[in-house]
């Protein structure tokens, strides 16, 4: 059995009903409030060039367009996610730059953007803690000095999965894991648009790698400490946790 890989997770999000999905979220859900009141307070100045990472058909950066934000750059690895992102950029007549990068290795130059956003647990569907360092290490090496990155994931230490995890742990010590999955955190999610991949994290983990990285940790929150969220985006998303580090 294959353990899963960039490629696993590529071909799910090239799947025609994750497409619709995505593109369905992007135009009836858009920014959840949690989102307007991060980015807003995070990216104050509207003229500051914002790269969003993993913009899947593009929900965040067409929010951000409409909060008046002009100068986004969105990418995701994904061809035909952007392809859709590109025909809702001439539809709703806005002019975000979509493009098709990697976030492990984007073509980029040194300290070329003044904000990253990598939103809806992006980068917790990047399989290996190696290469989601990788990323970090890569958006600090693009953010102009001062800069933010703020991006979310789920929390490892919520209180409704402690049974899940502890049951988790006793098959990683007895060998006795799902064999597709690379470390202790990941998981595959069954939804009705295929099989999912998603890394949960230790919080401690996440400290440490932005650290390393070279990052401060401004700060972190879960969503529903800033925003009670309305039902439609409760039906699209549930609980994450928001992280704001700061390249120093």
């Amino acid at each position: 059995m294959n353990r899963v890989s960039a490629l696993h997770v590529s071909q799910y999000f090239a799947g025609s009903q994750v497409l619709e999905h995505y593109q369905e979220a992007t135009e009836k859900v858009g920014l959840w409030n949690s989102e307007k009141i991060v980015f807003s307070k995070t990216f104050p100045d509207k003229n500051r060039k914002i790269l969003e990472l993993g913009c899947g058909v593009g929900r965040i950066s067409f929010g951000l367009w409409k909060l008046g934000y002009r100068k986004l750059l969105a990418t995701d690895f994904s061809k035909p996610m952007i392809k859709k992102a590109k025909r809702l950029n001439l539809t709703s007549k806005s002019d975000i730059l979509f493009e098709v990068e990697d976030a492990i290795s984007p073509n980029l130059s040194d300290e070329s953007v003044e904000g990253v956003i990598f939103g809806f647990n992006g980068l917790m569907q990047i399989p290996s803690r190696k290469n989601r360092q990788k990323v970090m290490l890569e958006v600090y090496r693009i953010l102009k000095p001062n800069s933010y990155f703020v991006f979310t994931t789920h929390d490892r230490s919520m209180p409704k999965w402690k049974k899940f995890w502890t049951l988790e742990r006793k098959k990683w010590n007895c060998g006795q894991q799902n064999p597709e999955l690379l470390e202790f955190g990941d998981r595959f999610e069954e939804t009705p648009r295929g099989k999912l991949y998603i890394h949960v994290p230790d919080m401690n983990d996440i400290r440490s790698d932005l650290r390393k990285a070279g990052f401060s940790v401004e700060r972190d929150i879960l969503r529903s400490k800033i925003s009670q969220e309305s039902p439609l985006v409760n039906k699209y998303s549930d609980e994450c946790r928001f992280w704001i580090a700061k390249k120093k």
